[in-house]
């Protein structure tokens, strides 16, 4: 079954697009030591066009890998510090009484630091629910609503927020039903040994290096294209949707883990999440098409946050990570009752 798509991309097209979204990844394991994984999965994310969450604790790079992804995309980059004071206005912006030049008074619009192109959300748990949901609202509808006028957000536009896991005293936990508009939640963690004798030796005051090049707005819109031409098949679909229920306590495809551990599975919203950033799994690799191993290799950082887990779960220190493990174990990929090692990762089905 063919999906929506009318004209898939060649591989011979494929090949120069996804060597400059390699070059992209390189240069950000250039920049930001230690962290490819985080890398990829931010890039995956951007080529979703998603807001990403990103979770580590102070010091660890999250603001210049940020800053560093924006001056390579060649993007407008804007940082907001969170924090208990932070008014809806800071962020959204707010209409001021001006004098015109005819001597008129009118009020007029003043942006907020959210019209940007990638907006860094910064220990976005220390704002007040209030501000938050500011915040997440202008992210799912891509404009922000004041005085009855609705004011488009920049295209494209990216949320990337952060939040300190140690600190609880004077935050404000995101919501679970909020922390479903973020299309990843990634952890990062810290680096070894050898990579922090490179940081010490090569790098002073731990500065990291201006990027080499930059992709230009002509160039990004290539990579944004190329995204919407990957095909989707109807049994890689059919796996995703799959993936999911079995992670809803009381679907007829849920794991018994799941009837003990979980209150509540992924959304809707979770499937499509899938889809998306499994193209652009697909897409690094230079594939045309997405293959299961696509889904696999995004699935956690797309379900991490979507699962949520009841007391059971928490007295016996099972992590949403630990079921995630279980559904991509146990849900076979092509779903038709084929002894284990018959599925191909490809989608096919050996004879």
């Amino acid at each position: 079954m063919m999906n929506h798509q009318t004209e898939l991309i060649p591989p011979e097209e494929l090949q120069p697009i996804r060597e400059r979204a390699c070059r992209i990844l390189d240069e950000l394991d250039r920049i930001l030591l230690g962290h490819h994984e985080v890398h990829r999965l931010l890039l995956i994310g951007i080529l979703s066009r998603g807001h990403i969450l990103l979770e580590g604790l102070p010091g660890v790079g999250k603001t210049a890998l940020v800053k560093a992804l924006g001056s390579l995309l060649s993007l407008e980059f804007k940082r907001i510090q969170f924090t208990p004071d932070l008014l809806p206005s800071d962020i959204l912006g707010c209409n001021i009484l001006q004098m015109m030049p005819d001597g008129e008074r009118k009020m007029v619009f003043q942006p907020g630091a959210i019209f940007s192109n990638i907006v860094l959300a910064d220990e976005i748990n220390r704002a007040s629910p209030k501000t938050q949901s500011a915040m997440l609202e202008a992210m799912q509808e891509h404009a922000v609503t004041l005085l009855g006028e609705t004011r488009p957000l920049p295209d494209p536009f990216f949320v990337l927020a952060s939040q300190n896991p140690i600190e609880l005293e004077g935050t404000y936990p995101i919501p679970e039903a909020q922390l479903d508009r973020f299309l990843f939640k990634i952890a990062v963690g810290g680096v070894d040994a050898d990579v922090l004798t490179e940081i010490i030796s090569k790098r002073r005051r731990g500065e990291p290096p201006a990027p080499t090049f930059h992709v230009t707005a002509a160039e990004l819109a290539e990579l944004f294209d190329a995204m919407e031409r990957i095909y989707l098949s109807e049994p890689v679909a059919n796996y995703m949707a799959r993936l999911v229920a079995a992670g809803h306590p009381g679907s007829p495809e849920a794991l018994p883990e799941v009837e003990r551990f979980v209150s509540f599975g992924a959304s809707p919203r979770a499937a499509i999440a899938l889809a998306e950033s499994a193209r652009a799994a697909a897409l690094l690799a230079g594939r045309p098409s997405v293959g299961f191993e696509d889904v696999k290799s995004v699935a956690p950082a797309v379900l991490n946050h979507r699962l949520i887990l009841n007391y059971q779960a928490r007295l016996e220190k099972v992590t949403s990570f630990d079921l995630i493990d279980l559904l991509l174990e146990k849900v076979e990929p092509a779903g038709l009752g084929l002894p284990a090692g018959v599925a191909l990762e490809s989608g096919e089905v050996k004879k």
